[in-house]
């Protein structure tokens, strides 16, 4: 029996003396999640889904911001050549695209490393090299033995490596911690801070533009903007770089305090005494739980003869991902992330550029290289460097506002009543058909027709697998397992946005390339873009649906549910708790 423990009142109960007077540690595992899961939506929710929501912030605003400062490197750094003001293209692309090859490796090394040593111990570190890539950024120059290029696509890989570690933390630990009913908008929420990331790029922007209005008018184009101008420029893009490290420095504080999530304490730390603390814990805002150590160590032990769920372990990974039943999962998962960003949805110039010079790589629904885009709503040109920056900025805004922040915020208000797999099937299939207009009726669109197009796609692109691919690894694999299957699934993807880049890009230049016509096969990569569209929803197939249902319960774990495994689940004193846990399994709180 574990020790009782003093505290609890109204406002902050105490759920660690509900189930102080049981002694099976698997049936305190049971109770003390289902409290998580029952529990009515309240502000440590909302400080959870802030916390979280605020490096994927920080990671839009990021990779977004680059887009709009890669013209500026261009008025500071290459003054001469056929474009003076411009950067070179090949240099533009590397360093937009620099990100990627960090990404893959933070999304799996840090979704392994937050199986084995835990959540908590590596939720602020991803953080951290954001914060320092992201400074360094801002601070970089160049030297006779050094470019900016180079010195800029260094710091952007590491960004990435932070990025990618974000992407399996933010999106367990909201899991873990959320109730059931809402865990989707949870989880959808935290992703949609995309949105609000890619937006504040465009803002602040414009902010830095409109601050050094004088100077930059008195170039009329950016190949004469020198001196005063220049200097004006070098600034602003530094400010723009650099802010991105602010929301992740108010965000540092609370990450690095949560306390560790009790799925992880109890099925891998094995420690039931300290997981029913920190329990307490969450629901009372406090950093983490303090049990009686003498109390903390008999129960590591009785948890070590007693607890049926499997420990991690090489030989346990395998034999649970080669069931089929379980392998299937993870196959559909990191299949739909592979073809939704082999898509063009990550490459969405490829809808409006028909005189497209060089493949830009995009993030997400958001292109990085969005100059026929702007030309078409008005907003790629000005008088004098002013209007052409404060144009840009603004016309970014009003691309992000059409379709991308919609779509989020749709996915979130639907999620938990209309479920994963339909938003996810629809998403696909819309996809699929936008893309097939595309292809088979390029030459007969027109700029206006592909804009319309390209804001539909955004749209169904964010309300649907962009959100899905996101929160369905998040919720669908067993604790031990959890993050690294996410991590994997979220690789795959990056994946197949490298894919799209190194080997389906190039084929548009196939045929006759002309001046007029330097795409002739864009539309046939389009049809193509299409069948990937079209495997996501075949791959979908494989998902399991997890709305409202508990993590347990989509493990295999909760016996007397249609999917329990007995090597999976608690056996013993749980068995004669099939009902309850069946009521939580599809509880509406």
């Amino acid at each position: 029996m574990a020790q009782r423990t003093a505290g609890g009142n109204a406002a902050f109960h105490n759920f660690h003396n509900d189930y102080a007077h049981i002694a099976d540690p698997n049936e305190r595992r049971r109770l003390a999640l289902a409290e998580i899961d029952k529990a009515p939506f309240g502000w440590y929710h909302v400080r959870a889904i802030v916390v979280a929501g605020i490096g994927f912030f920080t990671d839009a605003y990021d990779i977004f911001a680059i887009g709009l400062v890669t013209t500026m490197l261009g008025v500071v750094y290459w003054h001469t050549g056929a474009s003076p003001g411009k950067i070179d293209s090949t240099a533009d692309t590397a360093i937009k695209v620099a990100t990627s090859g960090g990404t893959v490796i933070g999304q799996v090394g840090f979704g392994i490393l937050a199986d084995i040593v835990g959540r908590k111990r590596m939720y602020g570190l991803e953080l951290i090299i954001i914060i320092f890539a992201t400074l360094a950024q801002a601070l970089s120059s160049d030297s006779p033995s050094m470019s900016i290029v180079g010195v800029i696509i260094f710091w952007r890989v590491l960004m990435g490596v932070g990025i990618g570690g974000d992407y399996p933390l933010s999106s367990i630990i909201t899991s873990e911690f959320a109730t059931t009913k809402w865990r989707g908008a949870m989880m959808g929420s935290v992703f949609a801070m995309q949105g609000i990331g890619q937006f504040a790029a465009g803002l602040v922007a414009l902010i830095a533009v409109s601050g050094f209005k004088d100077s930059l008018s008195s170039a009329k184009s950016v190949a004469v903007c020198d001196g005063g101008c220049a200097e004006s420029v070098d600034k602003m893009w530094r400010i723009i770089i650099g802010f991105g490290a602010v929301p992740g420095c108010i965000a540092l504080y609370y990450r690095l305090t949560i306390p560790e999530t009790p799925r992880f304490t109890f099925d891998v730390a094995r420690d039931p005494e300290k997981a029913g603390e920190d329990t307490k814990a969450y629901m009372q805002g406090k950093h983490e739980g303090h049990p009686n150590e003498i109390m903390r160590v008999q129960g590591i032990v009785a948890a070590e003869q007693s607890l049926t769920i499997p420990k991690a372990s090489w030989k346990d990974f395998v034999r649970h991902y080669m069931q089929w039943k379980n392998g299937k999962v993870l196959l559909g998962t990191a299949g739909s992330w592979f073809f939704l960003d082999v898509g063009p949805p990550s490459h969405p110039s490829f809808l409006l550029d028909k005189k497209l010079t060089s493949f830009q790589v995009a993030f997400y629904g958001l292109s990085l290289n969005n100059s026929v885009i702007l030309s078409a709503i008005g907003y790629s040109s000005g008088a004098n460097v002013y209007e052409t920056f404060y144009n840009t900025a603004v016309g970014n805004i009003i691309i992000v506002c059409a379709g991308a922040i919609p779509g989020y915020w749709v996915t979130v208000a639907t999620v938990d009543t209309i479920g994963r797999k339909p938003i996810q099937y629809m998403g696909f299939a819309m996809l699929t058909i936008l893309f097939c207009i595309i292809g088979f009726a390029y030459d007969k669109l027109g700029t206006k027709g592909l804009l319309a197009l390209y804001v539909v796609a955004q749209f169904f692109f964010n309300f649907g697998p962009n959100a899905t691919t996101f929160i369905v690894p998040g919720e669908c694999f067993p604790t031990r397992y959890r993050s690294t299957s996410h991590g994997l699934s979220a690789a795959a993807g990056k994946v197949g946005s490298i894919v799209a880049q190194v080997v389906i890009g190039p084929l548009r230049v196939r045929g006759n390339p002309t001046t007029k016509n330097p795409s002739p096969w864009l539309n046939h990569v389009m049809e193509i873009y299409a069948l990937f569209m079209l495997c996501g929803v075949a791959t979908t197939a494989l998902i399991p649906e997890t709305k409202r249902k508990t993590l347990e319960v989509l493990a295999g774990e909760a016996p007397g549910t249609p999917n329990y495994d007995p090597v999976e689940g608690a056996k013993g004193s749980n068995e004669g708790s099939e009902k309850d846990m069946r009521v939580v399994g599809d509880r509406n709180v």
